[in-house]
């Protein structure tokens, strides 16, 4: 069956107005011009965090905005390429609609992922991520499990270029990890990976168990948004207990001869955070703090929303525990549970294959919301 360009163009067009009414290159090209400016103080480099801060905003800025206009450009090429494919005959008319059909697909996929941005209007969507990884239920394979989960996303980061942090590991006896804690360093980083919190499940023939048999584990994804300077969440220090202790590495070996590491509890909470990963106590006690902030600051948050829902009626239950599952046997398949959304190849999956992932909960999220 022909394809019907015109109809199919004009719906992409559509798609496209409605992404740019919602990113206004407008207020971007206004928003880069000074960001730019402040780029090129002679001073911007005196406090390296604000910096860095500025210049992750422009880089991402720039790069929002060359999407947005590449993609009006990419449409109106295809329009043209389909022009010439009905304006000449046989052969070569056939070659040009191949072609226009080729990049119909690969544009409705670009257009269908540059949607999703726009889907990101939370009130701390455009923060940078602080993501902690808890191995769960299942013993060895789930610290194992833990751990692969951790280079997932370390995978998934590098893919995109997002720098990445690892600001904790708590190694297991035997393998894995009991615990991970680390920074995704991009605007945006919250809003993206925050519909990966939640239980997330393993079926595999256990590589630990001399018998062969299948096993299944659990692992808690927890993401939060990072602190801001601009944010008040203070926390009285009469509200803070702060432990300190000697890193330590893989099988308990020490790879720290002083008390760096550090543990820092919340008080009316039982919030717990521990930092070792820092060469000195000062600067693990400093990472703790923001991560034990951006804790409090989500907490906050969904306090607030409980609240809000409580006054609304809503009586819709929250995310399932169980938010995705990963099988190796006796079959391969990867699916979130949430969204039906699923993989035939894990092995892709865990090495950072999850955008389809991410952008299938990014709309189920959206579609849910009260």
């Amino acid at each position: 069956m022909a394809i019907d360009f015109s109809a199919e163009i004009s719906e992409l067009r559509s798609t496209y107005d409605s992404i740019r009414s919602v990113t206004d290159p407008e207020a971007l090209k206004a928003e880069i011009a000074e960001l730019s400016e402040k780029a090129a103080a002679p001073d911007l480099w005196d406090d390296p965090d604000a910096a860095q801060a500025v210049t992750s905003k422009l880089s991402h800025a720039q790069a929002e905005l060359g999407r947005v206009e590449r993609m009006g450009e990419r449409i109106d090429d295809l329009e043209a390429l389909v022009e010439l494919g009905q304006e000449e005959d046989g052969d070569d008319a056939a070659a040009f609609l191949e072609d226009a059909e080729k990049e119909l697909t690969t544009i409705r996929k670009s257009l269908s992922e540059l949607e999703v941005r726009t889907l990101l209007s939370g009130e701390y969507d455009p923060r940078e991520a602080v993501v902690t990884i808890r191995s769960g239920a299942g013993g060895v394979d789930a610290a194992d499990f833990a751990e692969m989960l951790l280079r997932m996303y370390l995978r998934w980061a590098e893919r995109h270029g997002y720098p990445t942090q690892v600001l904790d590991t708590s190694y297991a006896e035997e393998a894995g990890l009991k615990s991970a804690t680390f920074e995704v360093k991009a605007p945006y980083a919250y809003g993206t990976l925050s519909v990966e919190g939640g239980t997330h499940r393993l079926v595999r023939i256990s590589p630990f168990d001399n018998q062969g048999r299948r096993q299944t584990s659990f692992a808690a994804v927890e993401v939060v948004p990072l602190i801001e300077q601009t944010d008040s969440i203070e926390i009285p220090e009469n509200e803070i207990k702060v432990d300190v202790f000697r890193s330590s590495g893989p099988g308990g070996q020490s790879v720290n001869t002083t008390d760096s590491a550090v543990r820092m509890t919340h008080i009316p909470t039982g919030t717990v955070v521990s930092m070792q990963n820092e060469k000195s106590q000062i600067q693990n006690r400093a990472a703790a703090l923001r991560v034990l902030q951006s804790r409090l600051l989500l907490l906050r948050q969904q306090e607030e929303q409980a609240e809000k829902k409580a006054l609304a009626g809503d009586v819709k239950a929250s995310w399932g525990d169980q938010m995705r599952s990963y099988v190796l046997q006796p079959y391969q398949m990867v699916k979130d549970l949430r969204t039906e959304h699923e993989s035939g190849n894990p092995a892709a999956v865990f090495d950072g294959e999850i955008d389809d992932f991410i952008d299938a909960g990014i709309r189920w999220r959206k579609n849910n919301e009260a």
